[in-house]
């Protein structure tokens, strides 16, 4: 439905015109067209704005581009004004209306007047209440006071959204009602000036190339960084948000049915959250025939099916180390910004011929954040450090320990090539270029370029909840005590590390006897406090292995026989909507599934995309004799350039996860590794552990 190139947010003004200076309470406006941002645009007034609007409309419906234009005002009134006025329900018909009795001109309107003598028609009393103007208005009160309304107070979307003003309040600050007014007949222009071009969300299906659409930017974003106007700042986030959304996330938002009053895109109709649609009931199934599965065969069936199941939030940027960007951030600023030195020393204009070299200094000097003030006249020279911008004239520069200082001259032994020792603007990254892509998960560095191109808030991933639970009777917790035949959980903390290691979030759900009761009701449980459970024991076909049982009466179960040692049962199924990873009893098999299989399914399901570990071809210290068949994992550890191999390769055998660093790969075919022979080694740290 979606697949819109160019998204553009307006944040709209009812009063008149604000002037040639840019200001806050005017009327703003912010396009990103295919992912760069440009710069907000001040328009003045509504003749500007609606001229503004007609000329981006012209322009993408020219260029063959979709359109996602956003709007700060209702589109439509509460449930049966619209019939009061017109004799139809139909809110499009009171757009007709408004445009056919508002009077508007940049220096006046009759807004006020005509919401009085709407309320005179309904007795003097309502619905319209706030005069704004020095003189009084028949029929429109100046305060709430002795209020009537016919009408509801508020629209349904308007009950739901903290903070929304009703659009009955005419004035007042945060009033929204004239706006209302004064914006509707400019809409209702444009959708006849393009007849058959425009939707209007969501009174109308999304099928022409330009959508109107109702955003509240107030409703999710913060305070503006210092220094901007906030209107300003909020149309340019908006559109960058609108512009990062996936189309299965943005056709989630746009799925709402209001055919009367409208709606106000990102508030959910019953849900507090909206997120990517689910995950299908097929997403593991494997094609009929297939019995044992090759680990790349499985790993390609987990990419090609699964799909990130998060929402998206906006934050700021200082709080989002580790967190996955749901959309390409967009540099706003250039960095360096302007040319600037990259030494102390002294500038000029290059290039400086071969020989001795000697140059008048000029007064002044220029430092970071201290520009200079004035030229440089050519051969002249200005002392310059590090950080400084260049000042005009100088595009060269000479290191201050190549150079003697005497009677106001420098003198110094050339050649020099022009651009010596400085930096372009924009060399590390352009204004509008992609900073960092979608799916990458912040770190420190990513950080501080973020905030060198002006970036304040991100709009990321919500961290992806990962519940984890252990079955089986013979468990006991660490630290109790253990009967006969009993042992002690080892993988419920080794899994919950892990999960925490990798950057989700773990959900500990404790032990479950292999009682199928006690267990469907641990996973209702975990179903709704994550958005993946991992489960350890139970995972095989046997009559006993109730994980496996359970998902296959739920009918969302898929029993994988992976040709790979150690770990080859691994059951994959969904439970209420939530994918279940039935990982082996065995914690060196539960670890090693966990990393070869979970952790790039985690990655992707999260937003963070398929992740691939990474591996180096290093020589062995081992001899390995191994049939073909299956793929095996070796716990191993690098010491003096060469891979070691724990000495036993029981899967019993815990204190092997604890000795080693990372696994040994060796391939499905039939192998004999012998000392000095390459092998792919795989460090814990590849897996984000």
């Amino acid at each position: 439905m979606s697949q819109f190139q160019t998204f553009a947010m307006v944040d709209w003004s009812g009063g008149n015109d604000t002037g040639p200076t840019r200001r806050k309470d005017a009327i703003w406006a912010c396009i990103v067209r295919n992912g760069k941002v440009l710069d907000p645009e001040y328009l003045r007034n509504r003749l500007v704005a609606e001229q503004w609007l007609d000329a981006l409309i012209h322009a993408e419906l020219m260029a063959g581009r979709r359109l996602l234009l956003g709007f700060d005002f209702p589109f439509g009134y509460p449930c049966g004004f619209a019939r009061a006025m017109t004799g139809t329900d139909d809110p499009l018909a009171l757009w007709d209306w408004f445009d056919q009795h508002i009077e508007d001109s940049p220096k006046a309107n009759n807004r006020f007047d005509l919401a009085g003598r709407i309320n005179l028609q309904f007795g003097g009393r309502g619905p319209f209440w706030m005069n704004g103007l020095r003189r009084d208005i028949d029929g429109l009160p100046r305060t709430k006071s002795d209020y009537s309304n016919p009408f509801p107070n508020r629209r349904a979307v308007e009950t739901l959204a903290k903070g929304s003003f009703t659009c009955w309040q005419m004035a007042g600050a945060g009033a929204v009602g004239g706006q209302v007014m004064m914006g509707l007949p400019v809409l209702n222009r444009l959708r006849h000036r393009f007849a058959g071009q425009i939707s209007v969300w969501p009174f109308e299906t999304l099928d022409k190339p330009v959508a109107f659409v109702e955003i509240w930017p107030s409703l999710t974003l913060g305070a503006p960084p210092e220094g901007r106007i906030k209107d300003e700042w909020q149309v340019e986030q908006v559109a960058l948000t609108l512009s990062g959304l996936t189309e299965q996330e943005l056709d989630a938002q746009l799925n709402v049915s209001a055919a009367e009053e409208g709606w106000i895109l990102g508030v959910p109709q019953d849900k507090p959250n909206i997120a990517p649609p689910p995950l299908r009931n097929d997403c593991f199934a494997l094609p009929a025939g297939v019995n044992w599965t090759p680990v790349d065969e499985a790993l390609a069936y987990l990419r090609d099916r699964l799909h990130p199941i998060t929402a998206s939030e906006t934050m700021a940027l200082t709080k989002a180390c580790g967190r996955v960007l749901a959309g390409d951030v967009v540099a706003r600023r250039s960095n360096p910004p302007l040319p600037n030195t990259a030494v102390d020393g002294y500038g000029f204009a290059g290039p400086a011929p071969d020989g001795p070299q000697i140059m008048p200094l000029i007064d002044g000097r220029a430092a970071a954040g201290i520009p200079f003030e004035g030229d440089v006249p050519e051969g002249r020279a200005l002392r310059v450090l590090t950080g400084a911008a260049l000042p005009a004239g100088v595009d060269t520069v000479i290191l201050e320990e190549d150079v003697t200082v005497k009677d106001g001259h420098i003198a110094f032994h050339g050649p020099l090539k022009k651009g010596a020792n400085t930096r372009r603007a924009g060399e590390d990254v352009a204004a509008g270029d992609i900073a960092l892509s979608a799916g990458r998960r912040l770190t420190p560095a990513d950080l501080a370029l973020l905030s060198a191109v002006g970036i304040a808030e991100v709009n990321v991933r919500k961290p992806l909840r990962v519940a984890v639970v252990s079955t089986g009777d013979e468990l006991v917790e660490a630290g109790e005590r253990a009967g006969p035949g009993q042992i002690f959980d080892a993988n419920r903390p080794m899994l919950l590390s892990l999960i925490e290691r990798m950057g989700f979030v773990p959900v500990d759900m404790g032990r479950v006897s292999d009682d199928r009761d006690a267990l469907r009701d641990r996973l209702d449980q975990s179903a709704e406090r994550a958005d993946v459970v991992l489960t350890s024991g139970g995972a095989s076909a046997g009559d006993e292995d109730h994980v496996s049982a359970l998902l296959r009466q739920a009918g969302a179960m898929q029993h994988w026989r992976i040709a790979l040692k150690p770990g080859r049962p691994l059951a994959l199924g969904l439970w209420s909507g939530v994918p279940v990873f039935g990982l082996p009893g065995n914690p060196v098999a539960a670890m090693v599934c966990t990393l070869i299989f979970a952790r790039p399914a985690l990655g992707l399901m999260s937003g963070e995309g398929w992740v691939e570990p990474q591996g180096f071809e290093v020589p062995a210290a081992f001899e390995k004799r191994k049939k073909p068949g299956r793929r095996e994992y070796l716990r191993a550890r690098m010491r003096d350039g060469r891979a070691e191999v724990f000495h036993s390769e029981g899967s019993g055998r815990i204190s092997g996860l604890s000795w080693a660093e990372g696994l040994v790969e060796i391939e499905d075919g039939a192998r004999h590794v012998k000392p000095g022979d390459m092998v792919r080694f795989l460090p814990y740290g590849s897996f984000g552990v």
